[in-house]
């Protein structure tokens, strides 16, 4: 992780700060994106937003549904829309395990965080994940509210 901070590539674009809270993610995986172009100049500038969006397995295909990339102001004749659907990449084995377990088990395909990486390419990091239920969410809370007294106690005693 420190490597790619110093990489000047590498930049998060959108983050999706609630799934953690939301869902108990169990397994990720990185996937590319089918962007046009003034979509990936919106994203150099940081036009984007994850946080309602999902992804879905649909006749063999994986489409990130509901992401919002911003419009890109000098884009004059190729505009993009703002919420279409993005096809995400994918190798074969892999998303037969996705559709095995959004299928089979129940889970859900989350977007964590959007990224370029160390190429310049755009990413994004899909989790697979079990929706929490209500005292879950509590019991998470309570154990980082717990954390940070202890940190705070920690830090008291020096």
């Amino acid at each position: 992780m420190a490597k790619e901070k110093q990489n000047p590539n590498y930049k998060v674009i959108a983050e999706n700060r609630r799934a953690r809270f939301d869902y108990a993610i169990e397994d990720d995986l990185e996937c590319g994106i089918i962007l046009e172009g003034s979509e990936v100049k919106s994203l150099r500038v940081g036009g984007a937003n994850i946080a309602e969006s999902y992804a879905a397995v649909e006749d063999g295909e994986l489409w990130l549904v509901n992401s919002y990339i911003a419009p890109y102001a000098q884009a004059k004749t190729f505009r993009h829309e703002e919420r279409r659907r993005r096809k995400l990449l994918v190798k074969r084995k892999d998303l037969a395990n996705l559709w095995n377990a959004t299928q089979r088990k129940g889970m859900t395909l989350v977007p964590l965080v959007m990224y370029f990486n160390h190429k310049g390419l755009a990413k994004i990091k899909i989790g697979i994940a079990k929706g929490k239920k209500l005292h879950d969410k509590r019991e998470t809370e309570a154990k980082r509210d717990w954390g940070r007294q202890k940190q705070r106690l920690l830090k008291d005693n020096r």
